[in-house]
C-alpha cells in the first residue's frame, strides 16, 4: 500500500489533483464492477470532471502501473466484445465475428474499438482478474458486454426473465441437459466464453412429441448454425467439450432483449484515443506495428504553415526569428491541445494536426489567426502571418519513423487546401463546411465563407474550397 501510495504522489505531479483524487476514491471505494473496464466518459460524467483531464489522468494512472489499458473490439448490434487486446498492435486485419449477431465486421477504430481501464491486480485484485468465477450474468455484465451498454440494473431481473428461457453453467469436460418448453419465436443458444451460438428458428404447429437437441462447446468458433424445431416440448443436451466452464443461455429475440442490449451510452473510442495529445506524449510509439494500416472512417485535419518565414529569417536574424517561431509554435500547440486535437508532427514551421470533428478544428484554426495577430500586436510588425487548410475524411492510421502518422488522399488533401492561403486566409473543404455545427460556429462569428473551385497538385480533379476571410 506504501508503494501505491508513492504512486499517486506521482500521479498528482502529473496529472490534475482533482483527476488524480477521484481516481484513488475509485480503487480504494468502488465496487469490485466498477474498477473494471471503467467508461472514462462515464466517469467523468459521473465526477463532473473534465473529460480530457479525466483521460490524461488515466493515462498516467495506467503508465504508473495503476491501470491496465485494453483496447476492445465491439460488436456493432450487440456491443459484445469479440476480442480484447492489451495493446493496438495486437488488432488483426481480418474480420471480427459476433456469433449473436451471425455478422462479420471490419474493425475500424472509429466506433468499434473502445479503450477501457482496468485496476490492476496488483494495485488491488477484483473479481473481473479472475472471470472463470464470475456469476454467468456478472460475466455477461462485465466480460462480454462493453461499457457502452446502458441497462437499467433494477429492471434487469425482468429483462433478464422475459429474454431467457434458461441460463446454466456447465463445468470444463462435463454435459447438461435441460427439458423446456419451446415458444414460437427465434430462440438463440448463446454462450459467451467461447463465444459461439446456435440458432433455434421455432415456427409451425405445436407439437406434443419431445424433440431433441444436441450441442457442443469448445474453442473451435464452430459457424453459427440454424435448427428448425416446432413450438413444445424440448429435451436440450449441452456438451462442454473445452477447458473451462461455459454459460450457454437460450435468448428470446424478442422486445426485452432488444431493450436490454439498445440503450448505450457514449464511449471512448480508439479513434479519439489515436486524436489525444497525452496518449499521443504518453505512449509515443508503442501503439502501432510498423506494418499496421488500421481504417478510420472519419478524422478531421488542420495542416499551418508560415508564409514568408524565409524573408523573416533574413530580415530580423536567426535568433529573433527562432525565439519568434518559437513562441507561434507555443501558441498553436497550446489551441490544438486545448480544441481537444493532437498534434501529428511539425515540418519546418508547419504543424499537422487532428481532430475527431471539424468544428474543433474550425475553432483552433479561427484562434491560431486570433493569437498570430495577438503576437504581430505586440511587436508591432507583421511577421507572422499563418496559412490554415482543413479537410475531413477516411484514412489509415500507420506508423511511420517510429511515429504514429496518418495516410491517404484526405491527408494530401488537407495538406494542398492549407497551400491555397495567402495573407491570413484559411481554407476548408466541403465536408467541414457541411458538418452542422460548423456552420454554428461561423454564423456566431459572422463569417461568411467564400466559394471556390481549386486545383490541387496530385489531385485529378478540381475541387470545391471555401476561404475563410
Amino acid at each position: 500500500m506504501a508503494e501505491t501510495g508513492a504512486l499517486f504522489a506521482v500521479l498528482r505531479q502529473t496529472t490534475d489533483p482533482q483527476v488524480a483524487d477521484a481516481i484513488q476514491r475509485l480503487i480504494d471505494n468502488g465496487e469490485d464492477r466498477d474498477l473494471n473496464r471503467i467508461n472514462l466518459l462515464d466517469f467523468s460524467k459521473q465526477t463532473g470532471l473534465d473529460e480530457e483531464r479525466v483521460i490524461a489522468g488515466f493515462l498516467h494512472a495506467s503508465r504508473l502501473g495503476l491501470f491496465d489499458l485494453t483496447w476492445n473490439v465491439l460488436c456493432p448490434g450487440c456491443s459484445g466484445v469479440l476480442d480484447a487486446h492489451t495493446t493496438l498492435k495486437s488488432l488483426r486485419h481480418d474480420d471480427y465475428n459476433c456469433a449473436l449477431c451471425a455478422a462479420g465486421y471490419e474493425a475500424s477504430v472509429d466506433e468499434m474499438v473502445e479503450v477501457a481501464f482496468t485496476v490492476s491486480p496488483r494495485v488491488r485484485r477484483i473479481a473481473a482478474h479472475d472471470p472463470n468465477t464470475l456469476p454467468i450474468w456478472e460475466y455477461l455484465r462485465q466480460i462480454f458486454w462493453s461499457s457502452g451498454i446502458d441497462i437499467d440494473w433494477d429492471d434487469f431481473p425482468r429483462l433478464k426473465d422475459e429474454a431467457t428461457l434458461e441460463a446454466l453453467e456447465i463445468p470444463a469436460g462435463e454435459k447438461a441437459v435441460v427439458s423446456l418448453q419451446l415458444p414460437n419465436q427465434f430462440v438463440i443458444v448463446f454462450e459467451p466464453v467461447t463465444h459461439s451460438a446456435q440458432f433455434l428458428a421455432i415456427s409451425g404447429e405445436p407439437t406434443r412429441e419431445r424433440q431433441q437437441l444436441s450441442i457442443v462447446f469448445n474453442k473451435l468458433h464452430a459457424p453459427t448454425g440454424t435448427t428448425e424445431l416446432r413450438p413444445g416440448p424440448l429435451r436440450l443436451t449441452l456438451e462442454n467439450q473445452s477447458d473451462v466452464r461455459v454459460l450457454p443461455g437460450l435468448w428470446i429475440a424478442g422486445d426485452a432483449l432488444h431493450e436490454m442490449l439498445g440503450k448505450r451510452k457514449p464511449i471512448l473510442t480508439a479513434k479519439r484515443m489515436l486524436t489525444n495529445q497525452t496518449f499521443r506524449d504518453v505512449y509515443k510509439a508503442d501503439n502501432l506495428n510498423i506494418d499496421q494500416r488500421l481504417k478510420i472512417t472519419s478524422l478531421t485535419f488542420l495542416f499551418t504553415d508560415l508564409k514568408g518565414s524565409t524573408a523573416l529569417y533574413e530580415r530580423v536574424g536567426d535568433l529573433a526569428a527562432f525565439d519568434l517561431v518559437r513562441a507561434h509554435f507555443h501558441a498553436l500547440l497550446e489551441i490544438i491541445s486545448a480544441e481537444k486535437g493532437a498534434v501529428v508532427k511539425t515540418i519546418g514551421d508547419a504543424v499537422m494536426a487532428t481532430f475527431i470533428k471539424p468544428e474543433q478544428a474550425l475553432a483552433a484554426g479561427l484562434r491560431m489567426r486570433a493569437a498570430m495577430d495577438k503576437l504581430n500586436k505586440e511587436r508591432g510588425r507583421e511577421d507572422l502571418i499563418i496559412k490554415v487548410g482543413i479537410h475531413e475524411g477516411p484514412c489509415l492510421a500507420v506508423m511511420l519513423n517510429e511515429r504514429q502518422d496518418y495516410f491517404g488522399q484526405t491527408v494530401n488533401i488537407a495538406a494542398r487546401v492549407q497551400g491555397l492561403s495567402v495573407s491570413h486566409a484559411m481554407h476548408v473543404t466541403g465536408p467541414v463546411i457541411e458538418a452542422p455545427a460548423v456552420a454554428d460556429l461561423l454564423h456566431k462569428a459572422s463569417i461568411a465563407p467564400i466559394q471556390k473551385e481549386a486545383a490541387l497538385r496530385g489531385i485529378a480533379d478540381k475541387i470545391v474550397v471555401y476561404e475563410i476571410p
